[in-house]
């Protein structure tokens, strides 16, 4: 497929554009990116998501695809040709989608709680939280990739998208707050995954560098102080 007929709206530092990159990578589909700059939205983006006016979007033949694991779905269907995303099986795939709503509503808001915590005391607290969830997630790794090497199975699937957007952010964070979040004693089938997760070839040039989101970051805090 031509790169016109697919567009990704987003930037490079998100996590959720980079779902979006990652499903379209593992499909082996050519796309557009056309860079969303902080701060401000195209005319492009706020036509195509007049509902929540965000990154991402997907353009597939003239028409916006909004929200990231909504357009990771509709790549699986639409692309059937290259590995499956979802599990074939209906509670499998019942059981990623739970897991994907978990990691978005109350994972991610703890590791944006160890960013923004201030002080030793809160700091700890916002680190127990989030261990609270690896564990959780530890323990959903086992269950869902049921021995293999990823959440989906032998290949990358729904739920290793869904978390692994993430993996930039984490080690970004880990990073920035001087602590170790993915630690091979307390989740080791999270830390192995982790790294088969970033090595593989429809990710690696995806997710940013550490250095490159550390300098985002503070460009975001001074931004928000300015404000």
């Amino acid at each position: 497929m031509a790169p016109s007929d697919v567009k990704v709206l987003g930037a490079a530092p998100s996590p959720y554009v980079n779902r979006v990159q990652i499903a379209l990578n593992l499909k082996h589909v050519d796309y557009e990116f056309l860079v969303e700059v902080f701060g401000s939205k195209s005319e492009l983006l706020l036509k195509s998501n007049p509902v929540h006016k965000k990154v991402p979007v997907m353009i597939h033949g003239g028409k916006p695809i909004c929200e990231s694991l909504i357009i990771v779905q509709y790549i699986d269907e639409v692309w059937t040709d290259g590995p499956g995303i979802l599990p074939t099986d209906p509670y499998d795939r019942a059981m990623a989608r739970f897991w994907g709503a978990y990691v978005d509503d109350k994972w991610w808001p703890t590791l944006r709680g160890i960013w923004k915590a201030e002080g030793d005391e809160a700091k700890a607290v916002a680190l127990e939280q989030f261990m609270e969830g690896m564990m959780l997630l530890e323990d959903a790794f086992v269950k869902c990739g049921k021995g293999k090497d990823f959440f989906g199975g032998d290949t990358i699937g729904y739920l290793d998208i869904a978390l692994g957007s993430f993996l930039g952010w984490v080690r970004a964070i880990e990073k920035m707050a001087n602590i170790m979040l993915l630690d091979e004693t307390k989740t080791p089938g999270l830390f192995g995954w982790a790294e088969r997760f970033g090595s593989n070839v429809a990710v690696k040039d995806v997710i940013r560098e550490t250095e490159k989101l550390v300098e985002y970051a503070k460009m975001i805090v001074a931004r928000s102080k300015a404000q």
